[in-house]
């Protein structure tokens, strides 16, 4: 048996308390910390966005202070506190939590808690993390666009509350895995940053080579229509694309799909195998994404439908093109350097593309499709390997806070 094994049938054989939150420790509200309060030097201070963007587990320094005669007046969080960030766009988030073990006080910013308990400090923030926590945060949520959770619902969450020595050794074993998964994804995002420029210069001197025997404009090629304006909605007839469903690989999310009826008009806008959709606007603003065996699916006014000729250019063999520095360079130029920049039907017209035989497109596709999927497709290749170390870490940190509950 393991010594954790060991531990659990020593100290409790019987299995463990379940206890709210709210028994073992005390929700205290941050307050009055802004953004443009943080500086570089003066008293530790913690931002509720700091802890979505910048802090893990757990920390023993702060990325920003602020004004000591500020702080003075600020809630502030003690060592071994829990400092809890009780809002965001996105439900997993709400309630992600960084244990504080620095030395001495630390500011804390409003939309955020602070934990005050008895128990393992890391210890909580790991079962923060933990399927089990999430499943009882979930039915608390509020809000519509801003999602967010009150301290008096966190504190009827309930948490194993093992012995102390059982806390610690579990904050151990999960320290370690922690490591050992930061080093692995290290090195795998290494790898898939390597693999991304690799796979970039060999689009680049695939589809851009400068000898290639034609160089014709867009508007020759393809017929382009714009999208539909309508209000997206959670359910509906047909899958409703919008820009900001475009990655920044030039592929469709599933995350967040909004719909619209089939109401008048929408018809005119449903997209074909083969149709590329285009952003017209802001910082998505040329992202182009290729629509496959997709059923069912309009667009967005955002958005611009390309539609090849027949025996023209190949939508894959251009969907590659559109990922180029050449296309990117192209885009810059023809829309400048404005606060919004526009790309409009106009001037996509105006895009050169190199074309060549269709045989050579199709070779194209072919080499250019695999090193696609092998660096960005998410069910194989190294993000899905990547995917699949989070996957067993997160199964044995659940494993390791899971306890028969004592009766």
């Amino acid at each position: 048996m393991s010594r954790i094994d060991d531990l659990i049938a020593d100290l409790c054989p019987d299995g463990v308390p379940h206890k709210p939150l709210g028994k073992v420790g005390t929700f205290i509200r941050g307050n009055g910390l802004q953004k443009t309060d943080l500086t570089d030097n003066g008293t530790p201070a913690i931002h509720y966005g700091q802890v979505h963007t910048h802090y893990g587990v757990w920390a023993t320094t702060t990325k920003s202070f602020t004004d000591p005669a500020l702080a003075a007046r600020l809630r502030r969080a003690e060592p071994g506190d829990l400092i809890i960030a009780t809002t965001s766009e996105d439900d997993a988030a709400v309630a992600k939590a960084t244990a504080w073990i620095g030395q001495g006080e630390v500011a804390v910013s409003g939309d955020a808690y602070i934990y005050r308990h008895v128990l393992e400090p890391r210890y909580v923030a790991y079962f923060f993390q933990s399927e089990h926590f999430q499943d009882q945060k979930v039915r608390y949520i509020t809000g519509a666009k801003v999602r967010r959770v009150s301290g008096d619902s966190l504190a009827k969450i309930h948490i194993p509350v093992p012995p102390l020595e059982v806390q610690r050794e579990i904050v151990r074993i999960l320290d370690q895995f922690t490591r050992l998964e930061a080093e692995l994804e290290a090195e795998l995002e290494a790898e898939l940053e390597a693999r991304r420029a690799q796979y970039a210069h060999y689009r680049d001197a695939l589809v851009v080579e400068e000898s290639a025997p034609d160089w014709i404009a867009l508007g020759d090629v393809a017929e382009f229509k714009y999208g539909y304006t309508h209000k997206a909605r959670a359910e509906g007839d047909y899958r409703f694309v919008r820009i900001t469903d475009i990655n920044p690989q030039g592929k469709l999310s599933l995350n967040d799909a909004r719909f619209v009826d089939a109401s008048s008009g929408a018809d005119q806008y449903l997209v074909k195998p083969g149709d590329l959709l285009v952003a017209r606007t802001g910082a998505t603003y040329g992202k182009t994404v290729l629509m496959g065996d997709i059923d069912r699916t309009v667009y967005a006014s955002f958005l611009i439908r390309v539609r090849f000729k027949e025996g023209t250019l190949l939508p894959g063999y251009y969907w590659h093109f559109a990922q180029s520095e050449m296309y990117w360079r192209q885009a810059r130029a023809l829309v400048g350097g404005g606060a919004q920049p526009q790309f409009n039907a106009n001037v996509l017209k105006m895009v050169r593309v190199p074309v060549p035989a269709p045989e050579e497109q199709q070779r194209v596709v072919d080499i250019l499709d695999s090193f696609d999927l092998l660096v960005n497709d998410l069910s194989s290749g190294l993000p899905a390997e990547l995917a699949a170390r989070r996957k067993q870490y997160a199964y044995y940190r659940d494993r390791l806070l899971t306890f028969k509950e004592a009766v």
